[in-house]
């Protein structure tokens, strides 16, 4: 069972965008969430599992903030993309193979999963590499 484009572009714009969705949801009155977290990981976390599950562990990695405001853009098709490239902060050790990305409440540790999704191609990280999505990442709701 599928929903409809037009629902999936409204659950999208809600959560991504802060955007209300007339007559059924608005975005939070007080202290709303200003950004969602992005987070690698070197296996899929799966639907059990939360931001640190598999996560990567490379020497100086961190998850990214992006705004909730201007920092996603949904189509008309129910999926949201990165507005810019997510970059994260370049290893300075360590080594791993970045396959998955997750989305999230900000907070850190185990915070739950919004959405999750493959990263092609991997990318496999280490001293001097800077891992990044770019705008072509996608998240579909269907």
């Amino acid at each position: 069972m599928s929903i409809s484009n037009t629902t999936e572009n409204a659950i999208l714009n809600l959560i991504f965008s802060a955007t209300a969705w007339a007559n059924y949801a608005d975005n939070a009155a007080s202290s709303p969430e200003t950004n969602i977290h992005v987070g690698l990981h070197t296996g899929d976390p799966g639907d059990a599992g939360t931001m640190s599950t598999s996560e990567a562990a490379y020497t100086s990695y961190a998850r990214v903030n992006v705004a909730r405001s201007t920092g996603w853009t949904t189509s008309s098709s129910g999926s949201v993309s990165p507005a810019a490239t997510v970059a994260f902060p370049a290893g300075t050790g360590g080594s791993g193979t970045v396959s998955y990305f997750s989305t999230g409440k900000t907070g850190g540790g185990a915070a739950a999963i919004l959405y999750s999704g493959t990263v092609t191609p991997n990318i496999v990280t280490g001293d001097g590499v800077t891992p990044q999505l770019s705008t072509s990442t996608t998240i579909t709701l269907d």
